[in-house]
């Protein structure tokens, strides 16, 4: 039956072996591991470690580049609130003239009598 280690143990067992304090047979009797076990996580464990650096610079990158666009997307929603309230005002403009310049029905009838010369009888 096959043991199946930890990621933590096998960091644990790695920093052991990078401290070189012992050999790598004291630290495979030590923790029960064959030692071309312990060669194989030590070779992955130095493999992998240009990318722990890798990740840090593309996560700055990436936060980045988050911002920029967050920053490019606020600017487009105030262009937008902008440009609605100029719409909003001009269309409020345009409808009060056209309002005042139709009259209602009774003030159209008082129109036509004046102009005809007939009195107002209600």
């Amino acid at each position: 039956m096959r043991k199946h280690y930890t990621a933590t143990f096998k960091a644990q067992v790695v920093q052991e072996l990078l401290r070189e304090d012992k050999t790598i047979a004291q630290i495979a009797a030590e923790y029960e591991v064959h030692p071309t076990q312990l060669n194989k996580w030590k070779s992955t464990a130095l493999q992998g470690l240009p990318s722990l650096f890798e990740e840090k610079e593309s996560l700055a990158a990436l936060k980045a580049s988050h911002e920029a666009q967050l920053n490019q997307l606020y600017a487009e929603i105030g262009r937008l609130t902008t440009q609605l309230a100029w719409l909003e005002k001009k269309t409020v403009r345009a409808k009060a003239p056209t309002e005042q310049q139709r009259p209602s029905a009774s003030q159209a009838r008082r129109e036509r009598s004046h102009a005809s010369g007939e009195s107002e009888s209600v």
